[in-house]
């Protein structure tokens, strides 16, 4: 198969492969991912429609479900609100055995009478994979806590500042240790 030639928003209807045991189907796929909030801030998957592949293999009554793909986001530095990036990737397995009773292990969630909802599934995976922090660079050093201003463009120090009142308890204690 050559490129991506499927769009799929949310759902992908399994029953179209109609596999038999033993066989093994290769899906290549365009999925929408929605952005995602984190911290407050927008994180958009670019592009929004992500290349995904999907293998399903029915080594009997069940069905195994493979999912791959590589996702760019993008949004601002956690840092210093500059653009930032970072490419996550995914790799997860599904199991589903239609006969086993709802919320039984063996029962995926992201299956639904016969349709793989593979938006939902892309969307958990990449969020598990999002590192703790998205930043424009390793060595970022954010925003100065005092003035705000981007201490990449213009490192300083402010050595003329006044304690907050409010942690004059706490010198206190310093003096007393």
């Amino acid at each position: 198969m050559q490129g991506y030639p499927a769009t799929v928003e949310e759902v992908f209807d399994l029953r179209q492969l109609r596999l038999r045991p033993g066989e093994v189907r290769r899906e290549r796929l365009e999925v929408v991912l929605d952005p995602f909030l984190l911290g407050g801030q927008r994180y958009e998957a670019t592009p929004a429609s992500v290349p995904t592949e999907l293998e399903v293999v029915q080594p009997s009554g069940a069905l195994v479900l493979d999912l791959g793909a590589r996702v760019g986001l993008t949004g601002p530095c956690m840092r210093c609100l500059e653009e930032a990036s970072a490419e996550i990737v995914v790799s997860a397995r599904e199991f589903h055995d239609q006969d086993a009773p709802a919320g039984d292990e063996l029962r995926s969630d992201y299956v639904d009478d016969g349709r793989l909802r593979i938006g939902a599934w892309l969307r958990d995976a990449v969020a598990l994979e999002i590192p703790d922090r998205i930043l424009c660079r390793a060595d970022c050093a954010g925003l100065c806590p005092v003035c705000g201003k981007d201490l990449n463009v213009d490192p300083h120090v402010h050595e003329d500042t006044e304690p907050d009142p409010r942690w004059a308890g706490l010198a206190d204690l310093r003096e007393e240790l």
